[in-house]
């Protein structure tokens, strides 16, 4: 088939309809959390996030969940691929994110000048 045939069938195609979508947060309420929480149903995956006061504390340390998000397995695949992507821009920019908290913590330092002789 000629490149010209490809271009016709091609422009005969009907288009689809393009979705052009407009955000409104003029009611969002902003939120900080240290502390998620991963639950499943067969329909659903389940966000809770809240405010950990006292990450490192050792023993019971009780959270206070403020916002559950409730999302079909298909939106939670499209919000880890969106997540994945902007970390991996971040890390790009300012380098490697370290999770894990003991690999990021540095003894202090101590001041060993020299004695003046």
């Amino acid at each position: 088939m000629s490149e010209a045939t490809q271009e016709k069938q091609a422009a005969e195609q009907p288009t689809q309809p393009t979705q052009e979508i407009v955000v409104d947060d003029s009611n969002v309420h902003a939120g900080y959390a240290n502390f998620c929480r991963v639950a499943s149903t067969p329909e659903e995956l389940i966000l809770d996030l809240g405010l950990n006061p006292n990450p490192y504390a050792k023993g019971k340390v009780k959270v206070q969940v403020s916002q559950r998000i409730i999302m079909n397995h298909f939106s939670a695949k499209r919000l880890l691929s969106a997540v994945a992507t902007a970390l991996n821009r971040h890390e790009q920019t300012f380098g490697k994110l370290e999770t894990d908290v003991r690999k990021r913590v540095r003894a202090p330092e101590t001041d060993q000048s020299p004695s003046e002789s």
